[in-house]
């Protein structure tokens, strides 16, 4: 497969690093826990009765039991209490910012216990050590009814297995070749490793009644209308798949590329070696897809990696958690800069890029007057995503309400149009994690199941 940043050295040419010490950097970042180390930090937890650990999590898993669980050697019944809340737990265990969310209200969390309860090490123990007899959901009896759910991310395939488990019958509509949305391709791999995310959504799939129709991308070979009219209802779990534009000229130039379609092809490569590397690169980007691709091409043997934001670093959307990841593995932040111009060679490729320097004022950002420009041989654009346009552009699409480009919904995750639900990315801006897509998806299968059942009650 070719890719536009093939005119760059691979990472074997670059030489920083062999393969087995290319394979050694994406390996896991946070190594698992043992069997007595899982034990031991276990019996830490004070099993609290009104564990603010819970309230924590987006997904509402019932922590101290499932810690206390382990403790007692039942990993099965751990990996059961966590799987019941959220079915992806063992994907949301590797990449949940647990550091913000259940870690952070941790009653250990103070300096005289100098940590908190590794609440996501232990979850990922459980959900890799469980070994069930037959598989720990079984179906309702069938309620005859057929939902359609597009996108097999983390919202869709959430709300597939809750409507599957209450008796439903569930298509998927997939874009992509594989299952598994931001864990199949957008996760950076030291953070799910291996054939991990396959794995987890083929576990989720054998509780039955889901079926999934790959190739099929809402607004270019599926179409809202048509789906209201073939299916009892619809879930849409779109994600946001379109890159934001940096709307400067050229760039779109040769070696300008967006980060997401980098961490792609890192994600579904097999040959490390074989990856196309910037010696000297930037990012531009303060959230979490910025970090992942700055180290991540760290990793692969870039010599200067620059990760560029316009304002300071306490505004990032990326934790400190995160920024420290990066710095860890050499990345230089530079903040209070903007980027003004993509500076090209005489090829037409790029050379590095101007930016000018920005400083906040009582009104908002103001330009310094200032620039600084930064030679690289790639950029990589981590500035947010956004519906790819077709998307929604049927006539019966067009009709949903909006809040800006997001899809418009209620308490109960229906939007504006009867018996269409949405979750996930794709819906107002909430905190754009994992655990939370898995939230919504749960909560809206639910939401139509009691709808469904309330209609035919009224029949």
């Amino acid at each position: 497969m070719t890719h536009p940043l093939d005119y760059l050295p691979s990472a074997q040419e670059v030489g920083t690093y062999d393969g087995p010490a290319l394979a050694g950097n994406f390996s896991d970042l946070h190594p698992p826990l043992t069997q007595r180390q899982a034990i031991i930090e276990s019996q830490r937890c004070l099993y609290c009765f009104d564990a603010p650990c819970v309230e924590a999590c987006p997904s509402e898993i019932d922590v101290p039991s499932f810690i206390r669980q382990i403790n007692e050697g039942n990993i099965n019944g751990a990996a059961q209490t966590i799987l019941e809340a959220n079915i992806l737990g063992g994907s949301c265990a590797r990449v949940c910012p647990t550091e913000i969310l259940c870690e952070q209200s941790c009653v250990r969390n103070h300096d005289a216990e100098c940590q908190p309860v590794l609440i996501g090490l232990l979850q990922r123990h459980a959900t890799d050590h469980m070994q069930f007899d037959g598989h720990p959901f079984k179906r309702a009896s069938a309620t005859g009814r057929h939902i359609a759910v597009v996108g097999a991310g983390p919202a869709g395939l959430s709300c597939a297995h809750r409507l599957a488990l209450l008796g439903h019958r569930v298509t998927i509509f997939e874009a992509e070749a594989k299952p598994g949305g931001l864990n199949e391709y957008g996760i950076a791999r030291y953070k799910m490793t291996d054939d991990f995310a396959r794995r987890e959504v083929e576990f989720l799939l054998e509780v039955g009644g889901i079926d999934i129709e790959y190739g099929q991308r809402l607004g270019e070979n599926v179409t809202l209308g048509e789906l209201r009219e073939r299916f009892d209802s619809v879930f849409l779990g779109l994600g946001l798949g379109a890159s934001r534009a940096l709307m400067l000229s050229d760039e779109d130039a040769t070696g300008s590329l967006a980060a997401v379609d980098y961490i792609k092809l890192l994600r579904q490569t097999n040959d490390l070696g074989q990856l196309p590397v910037a010696r000297r690169c930037i990012v531009i980007g303060a959230g979490n897809t910025a970090i992942d691709m700055a180290t991540q091409m760290a990793r692969l043997g870039a010599s200067e990696v620059t990760l560029v934001y316009r304002r300071g670093l306490e505004a990032m959307s990326a934790t400190h958690h995160e920024q420290e990841i990066a710095k860890a593995n050499g990345v230089r932040m530079l903040t209070w800069a903007q980027p003004d111009q993509v500076l090209l060679d005489e090829q037409g490729r790029v050379s590095g890029m101007r930016f000018a320097r920005t400083r906040a004022e009582e009104r908002g950002l103001a330009l310094t007057g200032e620039h600084v420009d930064i030679p690289a041989d790639a950029i990589f654009k981590a500035i947010g995503q956004g519906f790819e346009s077709q998307s929604l552009t049927d006539a019966t699409a067009a009709e949903l309400a909006r809040d800006g480009e997001r899809i418009r919904i209620d308490d109960h995750f229906q939007t504006s149009m009867a018996g269409v639900y949405a979750g996930g990315d794709c819906v107002a801006p909430g905190q754009d994690l994992t655990v939370q897509a898995v939230q919504h998806g749960k909560l809206a299968a639910h939401a139509i199941h009691q709808a469904l059942i309330a209609r035919q009650e009224a029949a």
